[in-house]
């Protein structure tokens, strides 16, 4: 994301917060949870506020049903220490009913550290090749300086920077790693690649070939998008409009559907919107190697609203993501349908305001980085929706999750 000032390490709504209590320590109540079916029921909240100050942005491994996710935490300190600056990167198993593989999720077991002391960390993605290899953005060792570019929202909670030391890693975890929370010794991170000026924001296709991320040019401060053939060993870059353009994603059935999303601050205003956008093919002949892009479409466009952290739904048929569009000060998740024949799409036909668009969340505070499992039978997503911790003025950002149960509500017109 563009910014004035131009800053990248994750400090989203006072910093996305994980607790501590693996259980399920929290189920919403009230006019908002019932607004939310029948496309969400069930919920649970996954981590606790006493035991994180913050945490979010997690993803499911590709298992169906999935077993890991990875997310990005602070830990609360001890009493008269400061906490730190930085987001550590963990991997926890899910808590299932009765100690079933596929019933339904109570809470997480005891997180697995993941990242190196006082390193900056973000973006985690579990290999869909392997559930026990986690890659993610980080420093390694403590960053240099606080003061990198980076993107804010008029200065406010939303904010992350790029630090320029920032790559893209992997860390995998050992067959030692057992139920209960037993402390099992991690390698070393080990980098994935190696280039000037911060990469992170990554995920890869579901084959495992193709590593999706966002690179900022040192020597300009643009973050685009770039593709990593772990094939080749090529490095492609996709989306090299001036302005942020983060956060991406492969479609579900990628290359097949040569197809991403991502956010953008095309405008430079800080307002990021969502885009689609089709991969090229066919560098020396190849047709199996990305060249660029082939062509975009924006798909939200409301005026002085953030829009970001989109989604795909497995089935390919919407994108979910965050938004401003009911508060500033009160993001939720709303879903947004795309045409199914998304290669197709063209910015000059296609109308944005005519898309289907649903509201998904509704509940006091933040409510963003939505992502589902595999199966496209959970949801699980970043909230402010849990207890407050005494003394404090507000409810702290955790994880959640709930059964997706229906189909959004969609609207006939987004109007």
């Amino acid at each position: 994301m563009r910014t004035t000032n131009r800053s990248a390490a994750l400090a989203l709504v006072g910093g996305l917060l994980l607790v501590s209590g693996f259980g399920a320590v929290g189920r919403p109540t009230g006019e908002g949870v019932n607004a939310e079916g029948p496309f969400l029921s069930g919920h649970v909240q996954l981590t606790d506020e006493k035991r994180f100050l913050k945490a979010g942005e997690a993803y499911f491994d590709h298992q169906d049903p999935p077993e890991w996710i990875v997310f990005q935490a602070i830990e609360r300190p001890r009493a008269g220490e400061a906490p730190s600056g930085n987001y550590a990167m963990y991997a926890a198993r899910l808590k299932r009913e009765g100690g079933t593989t596929d019933g339904m999720v109570t809470g997480i077991e005891e997180p697995v550290l993941l990242s190196s002391p006082g390193s900056a960390n973000t973006c985690g993605w579990i290999d869909p090749t392997n559930p026990m290899r986690v890659v993610f953005g980080s420093t390694i060792v403590p960053p240099t300086s606080t003061d990198t570019p980076g993107y804010s929202k008029d200065r406010q909670r939303y904010s992350w920077q790029f630090p320029p030391e920032t790559e893209v890693v992997s860390v995998e975890m050992p067959e030692g790693v057992s139920r209960g929370g037993e402390k099992v010794p991690m390698p070393a991170a080990v980098k994935m690649f190696e280039r000037p000026g911060y990469d992170a924001e990554g995920s890869f296709s579901a084959d495992g070939r193709f590593y999706l991320y966002t690179h900022v040019d040192p020597s300009n401060n643009d973050p685009n998008l770039w593709i990593f053939d772990t094939k080749t060993g090529k490095h492609t870059a996709i989306v090299t409009a001036r302005g942020y353009d983060g956060g991406p994603f492969f479609h579900p059935e990628f290359p097949k559907v040569p197809v991403i999303v991502y956010r953008s601050d095309r405008k430079g205003d800080n307002n990021l919107q969502v885009f689609l956008g089709e991969v090229a093919f066919g560098d020396g002949g190849d047709k199996s190697v990305p060249i660029g892009l082939a062509r975009e479409t924006q798909i939200t466009a409301d005026e002085g609203v953030v829009s970001w952290c989109p989604y795909f739904h497995p089935s390919g048929g919407y994108v979910v993501y965050a938004t401003s569009a009911v508060s500033h000060g009160n993001y939720e998740v709303f879903a947004i349908k795309i045409a199914q024949d998304v290669t197709k799409l063209d910015a000059e036909t296609v109308k944005v305001k005519d898309w289907p668009r649903a509201r998904v969340t509704d509940a006091a505070g933040f409510d963003g980085l939505p992502v589902f499992d595999r199966g496209g039978k959970l949801m699980m997503w970043t909230s402010q929706r849990g207890a407050k911790v005494e003394g404090e003025s507000k409810a702290s950002s955790q994880l959640w999750i709930a059964k997706v149960t229906g189909e959004p509500a969609w609207a006939e017109k987004n109007k």
